[in-house]
């Protein structure tokens, strides 16, 4: 007689062993409708395992991060089902869940075409209106190798032989289609529902490694819900539209090479945008009480590993060895630097807290496969800063950088910020005794400012527990930008210290921060949730003069010239063509403001003022126009 606990305290008493269908079924229908999983004392199981024993149970439904994880699994295996009855000959290797969607590797010697997703598709949503039951059976080693070999499944035998002889090997059947898995699984085929497309095809390696044989690897999403994957291929839409690298290229900004990749050519606008990011912050940075400092990029070896880093972080670093034997690495951040800077003289428990910053050029070599635009770079600039404090000045220290970062957010147009506590991870310096004090001042810190936050278990940095500030943008994607570490380890390992009212040396708590993180990337993520639309307070190019007429071309440098006095970045296109080819040229080009000026504009000292978005043209005194633009600028929109 199995007792079932369930979340909310309530217990469930069956007479034999049960099922989480029935579990499910015993509490509500429409639960039973939404269920794809059963958690078994924090084991995530399938619905159909029988249950004999006191336990803690919660049921998994599709809308739940697990849940959706589980229908997207599931629909690799139902791709790959619909795959292997088109084409028999067809290898399977390895099909996971990945965020937001699913693909499977297939040894096929014929490409996959476009069309051929389409027919899978369908092959797909026939699999689940038949509705296959979903089985789970335990085999043997030698058994499963030699079915799958006698299949032609020489892939699925070798992963076999790599599984540790102690565990025990799972496969699951739905029709006549078995593939080895640990699960869990739905319970049928049609509990998948139809919510899913194939994306695309690419190439991918045998085991990710590029000496193995290249298979073909097609990718799918699937959501719990049809509106859910409307919403998500409407985002998908949107996004291609507001790539950074196409607007990159519209706006003249910057461009990428392959003689140099992970590393951005920046254009004259584009450093012109990345110039006026930094003054910003270089504006904050005198608001908040930081002085700002400058290290060196390429450093020895032996403060890489005095600090950690090496050991740690050494195969993400760019190295080199000179001429009498002596290794260097370029530095893939600021943190060791600014702890030199630091320890320059005697410093008093009465100096502290110390704010140091730096916009430092950094470099970290990604995979070539991982680079992304100005998303993933090997080569940039980080807003870094490093506040050296004492243990007691952790927490107002935090909530000063906490109400910081978000009013910097606001300013750009980000409102909807969340925030997320990442404690340590495996690899990681320092005792844990160290951990728990840093951990417990971090956490101390973010209940006192009173924000919101959720938990990331094991993603903090390898020196210190973080803050981790996560934007999101205007069609709903999740960008990590600013992090704040509480670090009690690097300082004792570079030997910083200060003199305490005691009269002895103590080691200061270092507090990392960063906003925009890498400025490169913010900069690429301000571009899409702006789909190129900036701010007029942080255009590199805010007014564009256009002449109707030649007969116009000195009052529009003279209106150049007056917007350019006031501090407003503009330029004239003089050149001989209609207006109208001028308008549509420079608004695809994301020039905030354009300013038409002809023959009546002239003689009443005017302006016809155009904002990018907008067909309406509004007709201004210069004066006006300037006073107006200027205030919204100084105002920062």
């Amino acid at each position: 007689m199995p007792k079932i606990q369930l979340p909310d305290g309530s217990e469930r008493v069956f007479d034999d062993a049960v099922t989480g269908l029935q579990i499910a079924e015993s509490i509500g229908k429409s639960l039973l409708r939404d269920a794809v999983a059963i958690r078994v004392d924090g084991e995530l199981l399938d619905l159909t395992r029988d249950i004999e024993t006191d336990v803690s149970v919660e049921i998994v439904t599709r809308e739940s991060d697990d849940g959706l994880e589980l229908l997207r699994h599931d629909a690799a295996h139902v791709m790959a089902e619909a795959v292997k009855e088109l084409w028999p000959e067809t290898q399977i290797t390895i099909g996971p869940a990945i965020e937001n969607g699913f693909y499977y590797d297939f040894a096929r010697e014929e490409p996959f075409t476009e069309d051929d997703l389409a027919v899978i598709e369908a092959r797909m949503k026939e699999i689940v209106d038949r509705d296959e039951s979903i089985k789970r059976q335990v085999w043997e080693r030698d058994k499963s190798i030699a079915f799958f070999r006698d299949q032609g499944e020489e892939y699925k035998a070798k992963i076999i032989e790599d599984i540790p002889g102690d565990e025990t090997l799972t496969l699951y059947q739905q029709g006549d289609f078995i593939d080895l898995c640990r699960g869990p699984h739905l319970p049928s085929t049609g509990k998948l529902g139809k919510a899913f497309t194939l994306t695309r095809v690419s190439g991918a390696y045998w085991r990710g490694d590029s000496a193995n044989e290249m298979l073909q690897r097609i990718y799918g999403t699937a959501w719990a819900h049809e509106k859910q994957l409307r919403l998500y291929l409407h985002q998908l839409q949107e996004a291609e539209k507001r790539d950074h690298r196409r607007l990159g290229r519209i706006m003249d900004l910057f461009h990428f090479q392959e003689e140099a990749p992970g590393a951005v050519f920046w254009h004259p606008t584009g450093w012109a945008l990345f110039q006026n990011l930094i003054a910003y912050m270089r504006e904050q940075l005198v608001v908040g009480g930081y002085r700002e400092v400058n290290t060196p990029e390429v450093v020895s070896r032996s403060l890489w590993e005095a600090s950690g880093h090496w050991e740690a972080f050494g195969d993400n670093m760019f190295t080199t060895e000179t001429v009498d034997g002596r290794q260097y690495a370029i530095k893939p951040m600021n943190c060791p630097g600014h702890i030199q800077v630091y320890k320059q003289g005697i410093t008093s428990y009465r100096d502290l807290p110390r704010r140091i910053a730096e916009f430092g050029k950094c470099h970290r070599y990604e995979p070539s496969g991982a680079l992304h635009g100005m998303m993933r770079v090997r080569a940039f600039t980080q807003d870094d800063a490093h506040i050296f404090c004492t243990a007691e000045q952790i927490t107002d220290e935090s909530i000063a950088v906490c109400t910081q970062l978000l009013h910097i957010y606001r300013a750009f147009g980000f409102e909807d910020v969340r925030i997320k506590f990442a404690d340590r991870p495996e690899v990681r310096v320092g005792e844990d005794a160290i951990w728990d004090k840093a951990e417990t001042a971090l956490l101390k810190a973010l209940e006192a400012s009173e924000l919101e936050y959720t938990h990331n278990p094991g993603e903090g940095a390898f020196y210190g527990p973080k803050l981790e500030f996560v934007l999101r943008d205007a069609i709903g994607r999740d960008w990590q930008c600013g992090t704040l570490q509480v670090d009690l380890n690097m300082p004792g390992r570079l030997g910083a210290t200060y003199i305490g009212e005691d009269g002895e040396k103590h080691t200061p708590v270092m507090l990392h921060r960063a906003i925009f993180g890498s400025l490169e990337r913010f900069i690429g993520i301000l571009l899409e949730h702006h789909a190129g639309n900036l701010p007029l307070w942080l255009s590199p190019l805010q007014v564009r003069v256009l002449t109707i007429t030649s007969d116009a071309n000195d009052y529009a440098m003279d209106v150049v010239a007056r917007l350019q006095s006031a501090g407003i970045a503009a330029d004239a296109d003089l050149r001989n063509e209609k207006i109208s080819y001028k308008v549509r040229e420079h608004s695809v080009s994301k020039v905030p403001v354009l300013m038409a000026v002809g023959q009546r504009e002239i003689d009443e000292r005017t302006v016809a003022l155009r904002r990018l978005g907008s067909k309406k043209q509004q007709v201004v005194s210069l004066d006006d126009a300037v006073e107006a633009l200027s205030g919204e600028i100084a105002a920062r929109g």
